[in-house]
């Protein structure tokens, strides 16, 4: 049981501009929700919630964007406007009357989303604020930051860097490092227009189950599991050795299928045979791609906001179990090999030019669930492989784990490096419920 004991509002330490910010297409896609992440400690000070607040303000003067509103811009279209106003962000003080070894091994689950602020998303988009946090007092005297960051505002790389500074703030540590706030550098100046045209076609709706006309409508409504799994270094690499068996080192650069390739293929076709998909089932895997360093020039060091386009690889299921893992894997080389300067700005620009954009999100206007349906016979892969995420230290020693919260939807999943730097992956997946046993199995059975 979880109870709420106080709300602070947290408000930048200094006066910050009051202004509107502009949104670029790559932020006006996103959803009008927060990521939801938690971490958990053994242990903290009397002072926890003091420390958080205080260090929370001044990390909002050099992030002051974080501390605004969003408002439905006036062009319509479904577009946002960002406005810089101060409102500040809630910070909720919590107990619980759990101890953190009751949480186990920390699986996304319903007991953790206690830990993690909700947002009733039928509010108006002005009052609802872009971050949220919550510190849980245990028992056992650990206790938990839920945090939620706005879709709209930051990707994986930025949220870490304003988390990185918080702590860093909390600790009384320096340097600052601020972000780089001006997100028109991603507009495509007008001596610069892309070299290829974008094709629409990337952004199709997902592939339905063979035999079904709307299987989205039916697929929504079954139920869903949650697993939080682990491969060992040892695991993984017998899954890229396997991957690379066939590969084309003379012609391909020399370099083998990375860690992300081999081991997202494998969880594709293990979902694809556990789901009992008929052999020319389409079946697609997306997941997304930094695009930071892929333009001309590089966009800024710590540029703020969200840099990453949606990336997809498709096959058939007779295809995807019948062929070696290679084949998945080339098959995800070849959808990141994609991602250039021309064919983000491309993308980028298409999106400016959309008469709405609101059918890429997975809410309506009014708050209401929609969108489209990246489940069954589908799969979305997050890695957070490449980020620095564990030493997040407000002062009372490293998190003992970090990880999403209840986010998902069927095939949403999550590859998560270990705490220990051993090399071994957390992979956190929702899939229907009928599905998991199987999975779980082929997973293992299947390296």
């Amino acid at each position: 049981m979880v109870t709420v004991k106080a709300t602070h509002t947290v408000r930048p330490a200094e006066p910050t501009p009051e202004e509107i910010m502009y949104i670029n297409s790559c932020d006006q896609i996103k959803d009008i929700t927060h990521t939801p992440t938690i971490y958990f400690y053994k242990k903290s000070g009397n002072d926890a919630v003091s420390i958080l607040r205080d260090s929370l303000s001044k990390a909002l003067f050099l992030f002051y964007p974080l501390a605004g509103r969003l408002n439905w811009a006036a062009e319509g279209g479904s577009r946002v406007e960002l406005h810089c106003n101060g409102k500040g962000v809630p910070l909720f003080e919590a107990e619980s009357d759990a101890a953190v070894e009751d949480f186990g091994d920390f699986t996304p689950t319903a007991a953790i989303q206690a830990l993690i602020p909700s947002v009733d998303y039928t509010t108006p988009i002005d009052e609802i604020p872009l971050v949220i946090v919550q510190l849980t007092r245990f028992r056992c005297g650990g206790v938990s930051v839920g945090l939620g960051i706005s879709h709209v505002m930051a990707d994986g790389p930025s949220a870490l860097h304003f988390v990185d500074e918080w702590t860093k703030f909390a600790r009384g540590v320096g340097p600052a490092v601020p972000p780089f706030l001006d997100r028109k550098v991603l507009d495509t100046p007008p001596e610069k227009a892309p070299a290829v045209k974008f094709d629409p076609a990337v952004l199709r709706r997902p592939p339905t189950l063979v035999g079904e006309d709307d299987s989205s409508l039916e697929q929504r409504k079954k139920p869903i599991g949650v697993a939080f799994l682990t491969l060992t270094k040892l695991q993984i690499e017998k899954l890229r050795n396997k991957a690379n068996l066939d590969f084309d080192y003379e012609n391909s650069g020399g370099r083998g299928y990375s860690r992300f390739e081999a081991v997202a293929a494998h969880i594709w076709r293990c979902t694809s045979k556990a789901r009992g998909h008929v052999a020319d089932q389409q079946t697609s895997l997306h997941f997304v791609a930094d695009f930071r360093n892929k333009l001309q020039p590089p966009l800024p060091k710590n540029y703020f906001g969200n840099a990453l386009i949606r990336v997809e690889a498709t096959d058939t299921s007779g295809s995807l179990l019948s062929n070696p893992i290679g084949a998945a894997s080339k098959k995800i080389r070849e959808a990141v090999e994609k991602v250039t300067d021309d064919t983000v700005r491309a993308y980028l620009d298409y999106l400016k030019e959309l008469p709405d954009v609101g059918r890429f999100r997975s809410l309506d206007n009014s708050g209401r669930p929609k969108g489209d349906f990246y489940g069954n016979p589908n799969l979305a892969i997050i890695s957070w492989m490449s980020l620095p995420l564990y030493g997040a230290d407000f002062g009372w020693g490293n998190e003992i784990h970090l990880g999403p919260g209840p986010m998902g939807f069927d095939g949403k999943t999550f590859i998560i490096p270990t705490r220990e730097g051993n090399g071994s992956f957390n992979v956190a997946i929702w899939l229907q419920e009928e599905y998991m046993g199987a999975f779980k199995n082929f997973l293992y059975d299947g390296i």
